[in-house]
């Protein structure tokens, strides 16, 4: 719908939304950018403290994905009329313990009554003009490394369907409450050549995949064997425990997948899985990539190699065993 508006001209926009970045990026003076995002969803989990905590970590990665610092948010509220506000207040205390984690002020926000409970945050960072890690940079020959496991999706519509088992519940609210922060922190202290990131959220791996290769100019080729899928995600796909966003996700990107033989069904699906506060997708130089790895796991981050960048070729994206 973007798209088919009137484009505005502003000379201070270093990130809008021609690339399907992460975030917007306004510049302010020489050395300092507003990084700026919105997000909001309905429950995906029973706890409400938990789903606060989900809707602030969602809200805050695009923060992170594009190398900045979160400074403030404004929450956004929908809650029904009759509902009991001792389920509203849980939710806003636990998206504040995430805000507060991250140093992000909580200085407001907007509330109107709906018959579907709706959280999430606007948040605004900051970032140096010359450091934005935009989806747009990835060059041929840099590694791709992912910093958290898939499958968040399909475990929420089993939890949907009660009939998730407790390890994968367990499994997936880890992934979804753990904050892109220190990831983003290792990548600004290690000085390490990152061109290009994107966080994996409601697109599917696939789809901010796409987004990447499709801005940078580039092809992709991704490991099927290394990529992390979360405990459960390969059970519930098989169960068909499919979200309508993975269908929709698949319906649209596939068509510049090509799957090598032997990469197996259920994990295809999988790369389409939208996730919920998922991990960091960075396209890093060569030479960089083992310090990389090994500076995010030494500071607890799950970071694995999952394939390259290459010169612009067909397939877009290519799907090896």
């Amino acid at each position: 719908m973007l798209g088919k508006l009137a484009r505005q001209h502003d000379p201070n926009v270093l990130v809008g939304f021609d690339y399907a970045d992460d975030a917007g990026v306004y510049l302010i003076d020489p050395d300092r950018a507003l990084v700026q995002t919105v997000d909001f969803f309905t429950p995906i989990v029973e706890d409400p403290y938990t789903f606060g905590q989900i809707a602030a970590t969602n809200a805050l990665s695009d923060i992170y994905a594009m190398g900045g610092k979160p400074l403030t948010s404004l929450a956004l509220v929908c809650f029904p009329e009759k509902a009991d506000l001792a389920i509203l207040e849980r939710i806003l205390a636990g998206g504040l313990s995430k805000m507060i984690e991250a140093g992000c002020t909580v200085i407001g926000g907007h509330s109107i009554r709906d018959e579907e409970t709706k959280f999430g945050y606007s948040v605004t960072g900051m970032i140096h003009p010359k450091k934005v890690l935009a989806n747009k940079g990835a060059k041929p020959g840099d590694h791709l490394i992912f910093t958290k496991a898939l499958g968040t999706g399909v475990i929420s519509t089993a939890i949907k369907k009660n009939k998730a088992e407790a390890a994968w519940i367990d499994a997936a609210v880890r992934s979804m409450t753990t904050l892109n922060k220190r990831a983003a922190e290792v990548i600004e202290e290690t000085g390490v050549a990152v061109n290009s990131m994107t966080d994996v959220t409601g697109f599917g791996l696939i789809g901010h995949a796409r987004e990447m290769a499709l801005a940078s100019n580039v092809s992709l080729r991704l490991h099927s064997g290394s990529i992390p899928v979360l405990e459960g995600a390969l059970e519930c796909v098989r169960a068909g425990y499919i979200p309508g966003g993975l269908n929709n996700n698949r319906d649209f990107a596939e068509c510049v997948v090509q799957y090598a033989d032997g990469v197996p069904e259920d994990l295809k699906a999988l790369l389409f899985d939208p996730q919920t506060a998922g991990g960091l997708l960075i396209s890093v130089a060569p030479e960089d990539s083992a310090r990389l790895i090994q500076s995010l796991r030494d500071a607890g981050v799950p970071a694995v190699q999952i394939g390259e960048v290459l010169d612009k070729t067909k397939p877009l994206i290519a799907v090896q065993a």
